[in-house]
């Protein structure tokens, strides 16, 4: 689970993590009051969970309450790729003399820890890792040890900071380590860590996402979170990993990295035919049962957005049969409302009786492919007529 802004500052606080005022408002006059109860000049912030707000127009600085008023009513409602704006955080101003970047997550590839840290922070770090990558400290974190005072000196002089500030910024350091241990957090990112023209090391802007694995250790419950995509929603009731995607070719298969491959060589035919793309992941997993897969193609078929669908599984724990006798119970069940063609790929146990069973169907909208990338061509033609 990602953070908004305004809860990962509050929660900075809570762990000493030097940070400025900070006030929610959902109105313009909130807004208003907000700015006044801060006082001096204010930053009116879109809180929405995605970068390049800046640019969007979803960052403006007001020296006034009623200024803050009149900039909430043009942040609020604004579209950021995708997502609408519907609460501000009115943040105090800062006097900056330098901005610096600090992050720690998680290195699942080396199965660790990883800090990375520059003197070159306010742009976007990717972009810092791409055109300047010397200028981007990667400093391993041992998750036995993690991040103490000896250790943020460490990934501070190897981000270069100047000698006279690798002590306040290591203490910082320490403590942004405390949030993401404490927290179950997979990532915890400050850009921009500014120097104030008075000398403070202050943590200007967050983000934090929880390892959502471990919510059962924590007490999360009313913690404000994004409103799920309606297919989202109804995939996580069904107990179904299904992320959406912006393609036209719906996607099942059985296991993660299958569908990863999947998702692959449909991209890959797209370009063949139209430039069509997956529509969404969705993994029904190992055991996946003739429900599961009912499941899951009741959802991809209720997606306005997808004109083909690509059934891609190899029958270990659950049998090709079952999973036949699984999109046929979908296709029956769905009825009329089943309009959007189905190229079905099954390998693996009981592949010759899956198969049989689909032929016997003999459904005008299921085709069936011998091949995973005989397949992705096939769905990838077929969502582009």
């Amino acid at each position: 689970m990602d953070l908004f802004e305004y809860q990962a500052r509050d929660l900075f606080e809570k762990y000493g993590v030097p940070v400025l005022q900070g006030r929610i408002a959902d109105t313009p006059e909130e807004a208003e009051a907000a700015a006044a109860a801060i006082g001096g000049t204010v930053v009116v912030k879109a809180q929405v969970k995605t970068g390049g707000r800046g640019k969007a127009g979803g960052v403006k600085v007001a020296h006034s309450p009623a200024e803050a008023k009149e900039k909430a009513e043009q942040i609020l409602g604004l579209d950021i790729k995708g997502h609408v704006v519907k609460r501000v955080m009115i943040a105090q101003g800062a006097q900056i003399d330098r901005e610096f970047y600090f992050s720690v997550l998680l290195d699942r590839s080396n199965r660790t820890f990883l800090s990375l840290c520059s003197v070159e922070g306010g742009m976007e770090i990717e972009q810092l890792a791409v055109e300047r990558p010397e200028a981007l400290a990667r400093i391993p974190v041992s998750a036995v040890s993690g991040i103490d005072k000896s250790k943020a000196v460490e990934i501070a002089q190897a981000a270069k900071f100047p000698a006279e500030l690798v002590d306040a910024v290591a203490d910082v350091f320490v403590k942004l380590y405390d949030v993401f241990k404490s927290e179950d957090a997979t990532l915890v990112e400050v850009n921009p860590l500014v120097l104030t023209k008075g000398g403070d090391i202050v943590a200007l802007d967050g983000k934090v996402s929880f390892d959502d694995n471990a919510e059962f250790r924590h007490e999360r419950e009313e913690m404000e979170r994004d409103q799920l995509d309606p297919l989202e929603a109804k995939a996580k009731e069904m107990d179904l990993n299904y992320v959406k995607l912006d393609g036209e070719v719906g996607i099942i298969g059985n296991g993660a990295g299958l569908v990863m491959s999947t998702l692959d060589v449909v991209a890959y035919a797209g370009e063949r035919h139209g430039g069509v793309k997956p529509a969404n992941f969705l993994d029904i997993g190992g055991g996946a049962s003739a429900e599961v897969m009912a499941a899951g193609l009741d959802v991809i078929l209720n997606d306005p957005q997808v004109r083909s669908v690509f059934v891609n599984v190899f029958g270990g724990i659950t049998a090709c049969d079952a999973v036949a006798n699984g999109i046929v119970g979908a296709l029956n069940t769905l009825g009329d409302r089943a309009t959007k063609p189905l190229v079905v790929r099954l390998d693996g146990n009981n592949v010759e009786k899956g198969r049989e069973i689909l032929a016997q169907f003999n459904h005008p909208l299921v085709s069936l492919a011998e091949t995973m990338d005989g397949g992705a061509d096939k769905a990838a033609e077929l969502a582009n007529k």
